[in-house]
């Protein structure tokens, strides 16, 4: 891993953090480090992982507490933030975001396997530390999932109509990038998104999404991550894989997230064997915008106190 001082924040004070990579076998992947506060450092690394379209900087609010006893690693997804985007002519498939953090892990946390570490996911990034946590249960202590309960799904039946989609957009590829006049002119848009922020948040979460371009500013975001996916899972397989949760799982619930209401999910979490449920105030981004003191403090009770 490679440390500089982060640089290019809207953040007067980047709360602490440092830019890191992670060469892996086939793709790089950036992120942000929270050096712990912590003398002893007794506690096992925490790795974040965001959601779709979002980077690190998502963490920027609740990751330095965390950091008062963990080390803490945010992560920026393969085509987000400023990890590497995946090769012309390849997609952005759930299961290549697990393969990513599993030899994410192996490579740069692993320490010869013999400490298990503690995830938190948003959204996306808690499908993601979800899978993982399924399938290798052994690397992982706690799992954190912020307003996510497992991958979207599809019935069986839609298999076809999604792969036709998937296929078509794929060979018409993305339209020109917009152009903005100003990183600020940007985040103005982000603040309507299909979870809007507010205009603080948007300003700490934009940023790291863009990049120069000649005439102003462009999304640095791989816009194939906007393509439909080719294949998506069915509810019986999303209810199978949270099945296999073999470690204690936190459930941060947003009163007003995505998943609000949601009574059809109610069988996903009495699918969990070993489930703590926290119901914070605030929308899709608790952790980030608004009051963030009752995620804040769910979480460390989860993965300190227990």
């Amino acid at each position: 891993m490679n440390d500089a001082v982060l640089a290019g924040s809207r953040l007067a004070n980047p709360a602490g953090c440092r830019e890191a990579h992670w060469p892996l076998q086939n793709i790089e992947l950036a992120g942000l480090t929270w050096p712990t506060k912590s003398p002893s450092k007794t506690h096992p690394p925490v790795l974040m992982v965001h959601g779709w379209l979002d980077n690190a900087m998502t963490f920027a609010r609740l990751a330095p507490d965390i950091a008062e006893l963990a080390d803490v690693h945010g992560i920026d997804m393969a085509g987000h933030g400023h990890s590497h985007h995946r090769p012309p002519g390849y997609g952005y498939w759930l299961t290549d975001y697990v393969a990513d953090l599993c030899e994410l892990v192996d490579v740069h946390f692993s320490k010869g396997g013999e400490q298990p570490l503690d995830l938190i996911g948003h959204s996306l990034g808690g499908i993601v530390c979800a899978l993982y946590a399924a399938a290798f249960p052994e690397r992982v202590r706690r799992l954190v999932m912020i307003d996510s309960i497992g991958a979207l799904s599809r019935p069986a039946k839609e298999t076809v109509p999604q792969l036709r989609r998937a296929l078509q957009k794929k060979r018409s590829g993305s339209a020109p990038p917009a152009v903005y006049s100003s990183i600020e002119a940007a985040a103005k848009i982000r603040e309507g998104g299909l979870s809007p922020l507010s205009s603080e948040a948007a300003g700490t979460l934009v940023p790291r999404n863009m990049r120069e371009h000649s005439d102003g500013f462009v999304w640095r975001t791989d816009a194939r991550l906007r393509h439909p996916t080719a294949l998506m899972m069915t509810e019986e397989q999303v209810q199978a894989s949270l099945s296999e949760l073999a470690v204690s799982v936190l459930f941060i619930r947003a009163q007003e997230g995505l998943l609000a209401g949601r009574k059809e999910l109610d069988k996903r979490i009495e699918l969990i064997p070993d489930l703590t449920i926290a119901e914070v105030p605030g929308g899709h981004h608790c952790h980030l915008d608004g009051d963030t003191a009752p995620v804040v403090s769910a979480i460390k009770r989860f993965l300190f106190d227990a």
